[in-house]
């Protein structure tokens, strides 16, 4: 086990953590971002299962949030605002009238404060941001604490704290967009999904969600038992549609199973489960991503990965029976999520 630091341009510094089994992972100062995840494939063959840039400075501009931490509120929320004990939030419109993950300024765009840490059974990292109160439009000085965890059997575990001195919205995810054909051989149609979710939230042309929550049963947003990813491609259902030919909707779980998400690649035999103690997530699957994107293993196109957002869900500000984003003040927010990978 080890980690090592490289220094890039300016304030940015690189992260190597590596185990014994040679999984590594690169993860950025920079927006707290997942660089690089290379895990074997059945042969023993490492490659990436993660998109990346080839040039660290192109983050800078990134619109598609590839292996960014997401906060201080991963999602959309309607309308840029939201009331909170009967006062009224204007946030940043960064998505035409709507705000999106944490607006222009969230933390996809600010320098983490890192402490690397070794042990017998794993490496990490531990990275730190103060937010203060009015950034971005919301409420509370925040303190948040993010663990990256990498241990002997290919777990990478994210722990998320985060404590405000005033009542606030927040929940907060990571965006990795994962490709389990390694070095991005091909796209994600063929990739298997179980997902332990009956229900979905159903969304309007803005991709905002309407509060109603749909039933999966019998649809290609059922997942209870292997479907693959291409299934639900090409646009061929209102809900399809509106998300641009693909998914990009909020999961509820039902609880039902160990790992929440179970995902696999027939060809190259990788596998990764995802175990996490949110309510829900948002599976993405790079539907508005172009082809005119220079990643480390090439150029970009659609359906190229796929995104877990493990979170609360900002419909909660509009609408009832949705897990709820308000962290009260003073009130630890503690969540985690682990992917696990391997190889069959």
């Amino acid at each position: 086990m080890n980690v090592k630091t490289s220094y890039l341009a300016g304030d940015w510094k690189e992260y190597t953590l590596t185990n014994d089994q040679g999984m590594m992972v690169r993860v950025l100062n920079f927006g707290g971002i997942i660089r690089e995840i290379q895990v074997p494939d059945r042969n023993g063959r490492l490659e990436n299962v993660v998109l990346g840039y080839r040039d660290a400075a192109d983050y800078k501009e990134d619109t598609n949030y590839f292996g960014a931490l997401i906060g201080r509120v991963a999602g959309r929320i309607a309308g840029a605002s939201f009331t909170l004990d009967g006062r009224e939030y204007q946030l940043d419109a960064n998505d035409d009238s709507n705000h999106l993950h944490g607006g222009a300024g969230g933390f996809h765009q600010v320098l983490w404060e890192v402490e690397p840490f070794e042990t017998d059974e794993t490496v990490g990292l531990k990275l730190f941001h103060e937010s203060p109160d009015g950034t971005g439009g919301y409420p509370g000085n925040l303190l948040v604490t993010v663990t990256y965890t990498l241990n002997h059997a290919n777990q990478l575990t994210l722990d998320y704290q985060a404590k405000s001195d005033r009542t606030t919205v927040f929940t907060l995810t990571n965006h990795s967009h994962f490709n389990l054909s390694g070095d991005l051989k091909s796209t994600v149609h063929q990739h298997q999904v179980v997902i332990d979710s009956s229900r979905f939230a159903e969304l309007d042309e803005e991709l905002i969600p309407t509060g109603r929550m749909l039933d999966a049963d019998g649809t290609t947003f059922d997942f209870r038992q292997d479907r693959k990813l291409g299934d639900g491609f090409g646009g061929q259902t209102p809900q399809h549609r509106v998300a641009g030919g693909g998914y990009d909707h909020y999961f509820l779980f039902d609880w039902e199973k160990v790992k929440q998400v179970v995902v696999s690649d027939p060809v190259s035999g990788r596998k990764m489960e995802v175990e996490t103690d949110q309510p829900g997530m948002v599976m993405y699957t790079d539907n508005q991503v172009g082809d005119d994107l220079e990643l480390t293993e090439g150029m970009s196109r659609k359906h190229l990965g796929m995104c877990f957002e493990t979170q609360g869900s900002p419909a909660s500000l509009q609408h009832d029976g949705f897990p709820s984003v308000v962290l009260p003040a003073g009130e630890l927010y503690e969540k985690q999520t682990v992917f696990t990978f391997s190889a069959e």
